[in-house]
C-alpha cells in the first residue's frame, strides 16, 4: 500500500550530513568504533559566561512566549554586533530572530521566491540551500568551482549564470564545506556584476564569520549598492558552541524582515526564551572571549592538512575559515581498493566509513562531486586516529 505523502516531501532529499551521522550512529550501536568527522558541530562546551546568563534567565522566570521576531533587547544587541563587527547599520525592525540560522534562511526563501524563480548557488554550497530552494518551488542553478580556484567563482561565471528568471544568489563566506573566505575585493567584483541586475537579491550566510584564521571576512551588505538587496544571516551555533540552543537571525531590508516575521508567526512563532536571553550576552561579548576555540580550530586545521598531504591521491588546499577541509579525491575514482570499486565521491565516503570506520560526507551533497568533506570539530586525538585509519585503508 502506498502512502499518500505530498509531492513536496517526496521530492525533498534527505540531508547527506545528517544521513551520514545517522549511519555512523547505527554502526556504533553495532559495536563498531566509528570516528565521526561528518557533522559541523564544535566539540567545545558552551562558554560558562553564556550558561550563567541562561541560568539567570531561568531564575528570573523567563518562561513565556517570546515576540515572534525576538526580544527587543536581543534585536538591539544584534544591531550593536552588526555595527561593531561588520560596519552594518541595522535597526531593530530589520532584525528577525529565528530557531537557528537554517530557519532564517528558509524564511527568506519562502517570502521572496515564487515557482519558476531561479536561485544561483556557487558550489560548493551548504547541503540545505538546494533543498530550501526546492521547497520554495524555485529552481536552483549551480555555479561550479574547484580546488584549483580555491573554491571561488569568478565575476564572469556569475554573469554567465544569470537569466531573466534569476531571483536570488546565496553566498556563504567562510564557506561550508570548503572553508573558503571571499575577500572584500572579490566580493566587490561580484557586486559589480549584480549591480546590472536590480531584480536579484543576495542572501549572505555569515554563520562562520568568527572562525577565521588569516583574514577577517567581509559582509556583502557592507557594499553600499548591495545593502538594500542583501539579507545577512548569522547565528550563535558555530562560533559560540551553541548548536543545540537554536538561535539564528537576519538583518534585512525592513519589508523583508516584516515578511519573515509574518511567515515565522505561522510556523514556529518566537524562538526559545532562555536561549534568547543567553544570546544577548553572547552577541555583546567581545570576540576575544571565544578566541581560544578559534585558535584550537586553527591548530587542528594545520594537523589535518599536513596529515592528508601524506596520503597519495588527496589534493588539499588551505582553508581560511570554518572547521572543514574539502579535499579533491577524484584520483581514486575508477580504482578498486580492498575489493571495493570507487566510482565517485559517494563510493569513497562509504568506503571510508566501512573500511576505515571514519564518517565523512560526499562532495555530491555540496554540488562538488570530486571532493569529500571532513570536519575537524573533533579532538586532536580523534583527528590523528581518523587520518591514520584512512591512510591504512588506502595502502
Amino acid at each position: 500500500m502506498s502512502h499518500p505523502l505530498s509531492d513536496r516531501i517526496n521530492s525533498l532529499p534527505t540531508s547527506q550530513t545528517l544521513a551520514m551521522a545517522a549511519k555512523a550512529r547505527e554502526l556504533r550501536a553495532e559495536g563498531k568504533d566509528i570516528i565521526g568527522l561528518s557533522l559541523g558541530e564544535p566539540d567545545f562546551n558552551t562558554p560558562d559566561f553564556i550558561k550563567d546568563a541562561a541560568i539567570e534567565a531561568i531564575n528570573q522566570n523567563y518562561n513565556s512566549y517570546t515576540p515572534v521576531d525576538g526580544y527587543l533587547e536581543l534585536k538591539e544587541a544584534i544591531c550593536t554586533k552588526f555595527k561593531r563587527d561588520n560596519d552594518l547599520e541595522y535597526k531593530p525592525n530589520q532584525i528577525v530572530v529565528s530557531t537557528g540560522a537554517k530557519q532564517s534562511i528558509a524564511n527568506v526563501a519562502q517570502v521572496l521566491l515564487n515557482k519558476g524563480d531561479e536561485v544561483l548557488l556557487p558550489a560548493p554550497y551548504w547541503v540545505s540551500y538546494s533543498a530550501i530552494a526546492t521547497l520554495s518551488e524555485a529552481t536552483y542553478v549551480e555555479i561550479p568551482s574547484s580546488i584549483e580556484s580555491d573554491f571561488k567563482i569568478t565575476p564572469a561565471q556569475l554573469e554567465a549564470a544569470i537569466t531573466p528568471k534569476t531571483k536570488m544568489i546565496f553566498f556563504n563566506s567562510p564557506n561550508n564545506p570548503s572553508g573558503t573566505i571571499y575577500s572584500e575585493a572579490e566580493y566587490r567584483a561580484l557586486a559589480a556584476v549584480l549591480e546590472k541586475y536590480p531584480q536579484i537579491y543576495i542572501l549572505s550566510d555569515e554563520i562562520y564569520e568568527h572562525i577565521n584564521y588569516d583574514s577577517k571576512p567581509f559582509s556583502f551588505a557592507a557594499i553600499k549598492s548591495m545593502y538594500d538587496r542583501t539579507i545577512t544571516v548569522n547565528g550563535l551555533a558555530k562560533a559560540f558552541a551553541m548548536t543545540g540552543w537554536r538561535i539564528g537571525y537576519i538583518g534585512a531590508p525592513q519589508w523583508i524582515a516584516k515578511a519573515c516575521n509574518k511567515m515565522q508567526g505561522q510556523v514556529t512563532s518566537g524562538a526559545n526564551c532562555i536561549a534568547q536571553r543567553a544570546a544577548i550576552t553572547a552577541v555583546l561579548a567581545p570576540v576575544s572571549k571565544i578566541q581560544y576555540m578559534v585558535d584550537e580550530f586553527k591548530t587542528r586545521r594545520d594537523i589535518v592538512i599536513n596529515l592528508l598531504r601524506e596520503i597519495n591521491g588527496f589534493k588539499v588546499n588551505v582553508p581560511d575559515g570554518a572547521f572543514y577541509v574539502f579535499p579533491d579525491v577524484s584520483d581514486f575514482f575508477g580504482k578498486t581498493i580492498n575489493g571495493v570499486t570507487i566510482n565517485n565521491a559517494s563510493d569513497f565516503s562509504l568506503f571510508l566509513l566501512e573500511k576505515a570506520n571514519v564518517a565523512t560526507v560526499t562532495g555530491d551533497a555540496f554540488g562538488t562531486p570530486n571532493c569529500i568533506r571532513l570536519s575537524y570539530a573533533a579532538s586532536e586525538l580523534q583527528i590523528r586516529e581518523a587520518i591514520k585509519r584512512i591512510k591504512e585503508a588506502l595502502k
